[in-house]
């Protein structure tokens, strides 16, 4: 798949032709999931943009962030197949999945300087469980997937957008298409809910 391998945004005319007859993303990435890489260029024109912003947002280098976007657009090629419309938009799902491999790399990068620094005072300090600490943000990650099944759609994908992807209130209200006053709500009432369910303090 030559696409993938372009610089985000750059892509050829027939594909700029192809997306002017697009349908939503939805579809785009259904005929995605077929193999289709027509739907492709143009889901790839139509969402690089912002993925790269989600990541910039995380990771802040220009170069790593480009680089993660990349690979966030070839995961999306990869795993169409998985995309459930019933669970969310294909925004909220490609924002979302942008959000965790910015966050990935971060913890890969915090990750292998405490690596440095334990191979620096070993002697004195005990080793890191890294196993122990790869369970517990599994588990917690689990459960925050869990009570997010709980939320109202609505919910649901303002809590992503604006928590996982970086979004301001504003721009999720855009990106959905709902009124601002609507979005602060759901999304106040999103976040009780989550509390609730993850056993947080009020």
């Amino acid at each position: 798949m030559g696409s993938t391998q372009r610089r985000l945004g750059v892509v050829p005319d027939d594909a700029r032709a192809t997306g002017d007859a697009a349908d939503s993303l939805e579809a785009l990435v259904t005929q995605v999931a077929r193999g289709d890489e027509a739907a492709f260029e143009v889901l790839f024109r139509r969402t690089g943009g912002p993925v790269l912003g989600v990541v910039r947002r995380v990771l802040r280098d220009p170069a790593q962030s480009e680089e993660v976007a990349q690979e966030v657009m070839v995961e999306v090629w990869r795993t169409a197949t998985r995309f459930d419309p019933s669970r969310g938009s294909a925004t909220t799902w490609i924002m979302t999945m942008a959000h965790a491999r910015a966050v990935d790399r971060v913890r890969s990068a915090q990750a292998a300087r405490d690596r440095d620094e334990r191979v620096g005072r070993r002697d004195t300090v005990r080793e890191y469980d890294e196993v122990a600490e790869e369970v517990e943000v599994r588990l917690e990650q689990q459960a925050v997937r869990s009570c997010l099944g709980g939320l109202t759609e609505l919910q649901r994908e303002s809590v992503q957008l604006a928590y996982y992807g970086g979004y301001t209130y504003r721009e999720v209200a855009e990106l959905l298409d709902v009124p601002l006053g609507t979005i602060k709500t759901r999304l106040r009432d999103g976040l009780i809910r989550l509390r609730d369910c993850l056993g947080v303090p009020a």
